[in-house]
């Protein structure tokens, strides 16, 4: 399938540090392979990014108790691979256009609830920022480096 005519879905990404510095992914549900992520999702028509950053982490997570620290200045864009291309998001997508926060989580561990009303992930942890990269699936690593990048300077305090 050409992808080339198709848009990029418009989404957001959070980037969710704990106390420790530590960065919350979760393992996807809808993949064979082992395929860690941090929590992102669809910006909805007319949604403010912002706005869909905190509803992504409360649909995915249970708890939008957190603050944010940093927002990347513009858009991040991802393909997917040619084998995914007309198979998710209803064939319309070539891939993802992203906006990326960094958040501080406020609440306890207590508080993350994976058993949502559409469960994205059946398991989670808190990672080192530097593991985050090695843990996504090949074909997001170049856009994890380049949200790394953006939030370096937020993230050696």
């Amino acid at each position: 399938m050409d992808k080339s005519p198709l848009p990029y879905r418009p989404c957001c990404g959070v980037m969710l540090l704990n106390r420790e510095n530590k960065v919350f992914v979760g393992q996807r549900i809808d993949t064979t392979m082992e395929s860690w992520q941090m929590p992102q999702g669809g910006i909805d028509d007319g949604e403010d990014p912002e706005h869909s950053a905190f509803r992504e982490l409360e649909e995915e997570i249970g708890t939008n108790n957190a603050e944010i620290i940093a927002r990347i200045k513009g858009w991040l864009f991802y393909d997917l691979p040619d084998d995914l291309v007309g198979k998710v998001w209803g064939g319309k997508f070539r891939g993802q256009k992203q906006i990326w926060f960094l958040m501080r989580f406020l609440g306890s561990d207590s508080d993350i609830n994976l058993n949502t009303d559409h469960p994205e992930f059946n398991a989670w942890r808190w990672v080192d920022i530097a593991k985050v990269p090695e843990l996504i699936v090949p074909f997001k690593r170049d856009l994890y480096l380049a949200i790394l990048k953006e939030f370096q300077p937020f993230l050696e305090n």
